[in-house]
């Protein structure tokens, strides 16, 4: 005869199941997704340069750390759109395209996220500060971008450059796919002059 612990440990294995799916929310639709692109209007009188960079994932605040579309209605307010998301966490997207922007500016050969543990002669360090919808006076935001970013020499790790870059573009309407538009030509804009910048100051 089974023991009464032991009926209960099988009955409660049985019922597991019905239990994990019971806590999804009845008919809940997932949240339509969003990506970015890199930039890639680069001019061609770019000179190359001959040595490695590994781009790190950007630092930025938990409220940005996320797949969701940030908003602000005030400098002191974050909130998020409903049903829509990003394809990964901001700071994810944001490594990932600017690898992809160094690459199409045709300049250097030797690129790839820091996270892969490469060797390289720099380290690009961003940090995301702003990625987040901003409602003013109007109905339709605008999409604003500032990432701050450090050029590090390796194998020494000292510093040799710093720049900020802060950009903004107005959404056509106050719909998630036009304020998606706009993030991504803030965000080719600030990627455009991070290239250029880093470029430059590791030569």
């Amino acid at each position: 005869m089974t023991p009464p612990s032991r009926r209960m440990v099988i009955a409660a294995l049985a019922l597991a199941p019905a239990g994990c799916t019971s806590l999804l929310p009845a008919g809940a639709a997932p949240p339509k997704l969003y990506t970015l692109t890199p930039a890639s209007d680069f001019p061609p009188e770019g000179r190359r340069v001959a040595w490695q960079l590994l781009v790190d994932v950007p630092a930025s605040a938990v409220a940005l750390d996320t797949d969701r579309i940030a908003l602000s209605r005030s400098a002191t307010t974050i909130d998020y759109f409903a049903d829509a998301a990003w394809t990964d966490r901001a700071p994810l997207l944001v490594q990932s395209l600017l690898v992809q922007s160094f690459e199409n500016s045709g300049r250097i050969t030797a690129i790839a996220r820091e996270s892969l543990a490469l060797r390289a002669d720099y380290i690009l360090r961003p940090e995301l500060r702003h990625f987040e919808a901003e409602y003013g006076g109007g109905s339709a935001p605008s999409a604003h971008v500032q990432i701050g970013a450090k050029l590090v020499k390796m194998p020494e790790r000292n510093i040799v450059a710093q720049q900020r870059v802060d950009t903004a573009a107005p959404a056509r309407e106050n719909q998630v796919p036009a304020i998606v538009e706009a993030f991504n030509t803030a965000l080719h804009e600030a990627m455009r002059k991070l290239v250029d910048w880093a470029l430059d100051a590791g030569r």
